[in-house]
């Protein structure tokens, strides 16, 4: 697959799964009656959405342009300072859920986007990987990511508040 084929087909499955994210919030108003839950509903809306941005800025530059690495950045930096944003508003001790104890991960993931987008992936050249294809493995991780934490999120046991 080229890479602008898998950009598209990239940003319409994160704006799929945004689409779909607002479905189930929406069916669930008790999430907006905690701040940790509506900050977490948010978390996951965001994992999907600063990903598909992304992939539409790479689809709208192209691999060889300049613009596709201004947008990673930009979205890059957005999405260290929501993921920080939410890790501080939904701390919760003794937190269940792989992906909801590890959500630092994000951060990490975003600031090898940010490296790579401005210019350091052409440093460690990865089996003839461009330097757009290892953006793009990085972006599948962080959707990934945004799965397990819709998942635990789903799955999570209401509070005894809420």
């Amino acid at each position: 697959m080229d890479v602008s084929g898998f950009y598209a087909l990239f940003s319409a499955t994160c704006f799929t799964l945004v689409g779909l994210w607002w479905k189930v919030v929406e069916s669930r108003p008790q999430w907006f009656k905690e701040e940790h839950m509506k900050a977490s509903a948010g978390g996951v809306y965001l994992s999907f959405l600063i990903p598909g941005l992304m992939g539409l800025g790479a689809q709208i530059g192209g691999a060889d342009s300049p613009f596709w690495r201004g947008v990673f950045v930009i979205g890059a930096v957005f999405g260290i300072f929501f993921t920080v944003r939410t890790l501080t508003r939904t701390r919760t001790p003794g937190a269940s859920g792989f992906f909801r104890r590890n959500r630092w991960i994000v951060i990490v993931i975003y600031l090898f986007i940010l490296a790579g987008s401005l210019g350091a992936d052409r440093l460690f050249p990865i089996a003839n990987l461009t330097p757009i294809q290892i953006e793009a493995l990085f972006l599948c991780l962080l959707v990934l990511i945004g799965h397990g934490l819709a998942w635990e999120f789903l799955t999570e046991s209401p509070s005894p508040t809420g």
